[in-house]
């Protein structure tokens, strides 16, 4: 890398810097940069500027926001009582992209991960908390990942929700459309067949 000008060089640091982007992809975009326009460029760097000056959390829910509340919190026609949980804002939009729910969300901004210094303290687990005492919420949905943090964080939910006059359910995991049962790693299947529903 030694052999491009210090310019080049620290762009691909930069981009290297990325999650996902190892060296040398980091040197193909950067070299993808340099034989752009000079609009294109701009562009790129406008929109990168616009996104750290404009996007904020939602204060309700915390979802990715250019103003106080996202566009699902403003929403009148959406089910007030019904939150569904989730990590992160990209889960909100895989929910949003896959399901006609009508609800509305709570992001954690995370996953409880001991192992990390991650503790219910460093994740949104008072606001939802506080949400549900202030709100009229009737259910909340845990739809936390299968992963040990996430299935550690929904059980956490579970327990502090437990006291509260509502409802709490956990998203059903188990086999994927398609699936072939002899593929399926035990754990899966286990979890498949404890979430069995009745067929009418």
């Amino acid at each position: 890398m030694q052999h491009y000008p210090p310019s080049v060089i620290q762009v691909i640091r930069q981009l290297a810097t990325l999650p996902g982007i190892g060296p040398k992809t980091a040197e193909r975009l950067a070299l993808h940069l340099l034989k752009a326009s000079g609009d294109e460029v701009r562009g790129l760097a406008q929109s990168i500027l616009a996104l750290k000056a404009n996007v904020r959390l939602c204060s309700r829910c915390f979802a990715l926001s250019e103003s106080s509340l996202c566009p699902v919190c403003r929403d009148p026609a959406r089910d007030t009582g019904l939150i569904c949980v989730v990590e992160r804002p990209a889960d909100m939009m895989a929910v949003e992209a896959a399901s006609g729910f009508q609800g509305v969300y709570h992001i954690l901004q995370g996953v409880l991960s001991p192992m990390d210094g991650i503790g219910p303290e460093d994740i949104r687990i008072r606001e939802l908390i506080l949400r549900i005492r202030t709100e009229e919420v009737r259910e909340v949905i845990l739809a936390t990942g299968t992963a040990v943090e996430g299935e550690a964080t929904a059980a956490y939910l579970a327990e502090q929700l437990s006291g509260l006059p509502i409802r709490v359910t956990r998203i059903a995991s188990g086999i994927p459309m398609g699936g072939d049962l002899k593929y399926i790693d035990q754990v899966t299947l286990k979890r498949a067949l404890e979430s069995r529903r009745h067929v009418p």
